[in-house]
C-alpha cells in the first residue's frame, strides 16, 4: 500500500486526543521558556480560564480555547507574533483595518486560524505573547515591575481598562470597582459584589484575583524538559529548511506531525527515508495543514 501522509496524520490526530493534561503543561512549559513569562502564571490563567480543558468554550461570547480568547483578541494576537511561531501563513491571511479590528477576507481560513485556540501549543504561545505585550505597557503605566495579578486583570479587563484600575488603585485603593467599571460589573456580579452586595473596592478585586491565581497554582512547577517535551520545542528544524522557504522555523505542531509521522510510519532512524522527508519536511504549507488538523481536536 502506498504511504499516504493523510491517512497517518489522521490516525496521529487520534493519538493525540489521549494525551491529556501533561501535553497541555508541556506546551505551557514550552511558551514560558520561549518568551519568559513565568510558568506558574501561564498555567494559573489556563487553569481559570477553562480548567485546562484545550476545547473550552463558553457560552456568552466567542471565547474559547485553553486562554478563552475572544475572536478579536485573538486575530490580533496571531497577527502580531504568528510569524515568529511558525504561523506565518495565519499571520499573512489577517488584515487590520482602520479602526483596529482584525479581519479574514477567507471565511474558511478564518475558521482554521480560529480553532487555533484549540491547540494548546498555539493558544500558550499566543497568551504568553499577550501577556508579555501587556506587562511592558503595566510596567509603563504603573512605574513597577508587573506581577501575575497584573497580567491577569489585563486578561480580564483588557489592556485599557488594567491600566485605568492599576493606577486608580495605587492612588485611591478604597475605591468602588463596581463604580470604575460598570459594564464589568453587570457582567461579572460576583467580581465586584461581595455575598451581601456591597460593591468591593479596588483594592479587594485585585486581592481576590491574586489569591485565586495561587490557589489554581498549588505548588505546581515546570516540567522536566524530558524527550518528549523536547520534541515539541519551537525552532527544533532551525535553519534546516527547504529552499525558498523564507520562514525562519515550523511551528510545534509541524515538528509533533513529522516526528508522529516517522513514528507510525516506521521510518525513525532509517538511511532510505529520502522519499518520505522530501513528502513531510516541514515547510508553510505542511505546518499549515498540521496546525489546522490539530486545530480539529475537541471539534
Amino acid at each position: 500500500m502506498p504511504f499516504n501522509p493523510l491517512t497517518i496524520l489522521n490516525g496521529a490526530v487520534n493519538e493525540a486526543k489521549s494525551l491529556g493534561g501533561g501535553a497541555v503543561r508541556n506546551a505551557i512549559a514550552n511558551a514560558s521558556q520561549k518568551t519568559g513569562i513565568d510558568f506558574n502564571y501561564l498555567l494559573g490563567q489556563a487553569k481559570l480560564e477553562s480548567g485546562l480543558r484545550a476545547d473550552a468554550r463558553a457560552g456568552t461570547s466567542s471565547a474559547s480555547g485553553l486562554y478563552q480568547f475572544i475572536d478579536q483578541s485573538w486575530l490580533r494576537v496571531v497577527k502580531a507574533h504568528g510569524t515568529e511561531h511558525g504561523l506565518g501563513w495565519a499571520a499573512n491571511a489577517i488584515s487590520t483595518t482602520a479602526s483596529g479590528r482584525a479581519t479574514v477576507a477567507d471565511p474558511a481560513m478564518r475558521k482554521a486560524i480560529l480553532d487555533l485556540r484549540k491547540d494548546p501549543n498555539a493558544a500558550s504561545l499566543m497568551a504568553a505573547e499577550h501577556a508579555s505585550d501587556n506587562k511592558a505597557a503595566l510596567e509603563t503605566a504603573t512605574g513597577r515591575t508587573a506581577t501575575g495579578t497584573d497580567l491577569y486583570m489585563a486578561h480580564f479587563l483588557g489592556l485599557g481598562g488594567a491600566r485605568s484600575f492599576l493606577t486608580a488603585m495605587q492612588a485611591s485603593p478604597d475605591r468602588s470597582g463596581a463604580a470604575m467599571f460598570p459594564a464589568a460589573a453587570h457582567a461579572n456580579r460576583n467580581v465586584f459584589y461581595d455575598a451581601s452586595g456591597d460593591a468591593r473596592s479596588l483594592s479587594e478585586i485585585y486581592s481576590r484575583f491574586g489569591a485565586k491565581l495561587e490557589r489554581s497554582v498549588g505548588g505546581a512547577s515546570m516540567p522536566a524538559m524530558t524527550p518528549a517535551l523536547m520534541t515539541t520545542r519551537l525552532g527544533q528544524w532551525g535553519a534546516d529548511v527547504i529552499p525558498g522557504n523564507n520562514e525562519g522555523s515550523t511551528s510545534d505542531a509541524a515538528v509533533w506531525a513529522q516526528t508522529t509521522l516517522e513514528r507510525l510510519s516506521g521510518t525513525v532512524g532509517q538511511a532510505n527515508r529520502v522519499e518520505t522527508a522530501s513528502l513531510l519536511r516541514p515547510t508553510p504549507n505542511t505546518a499549515r495543514l498540521a496546525y489546522m488538523m490539530l486545530a480539529s481536536l475537541g471539534a
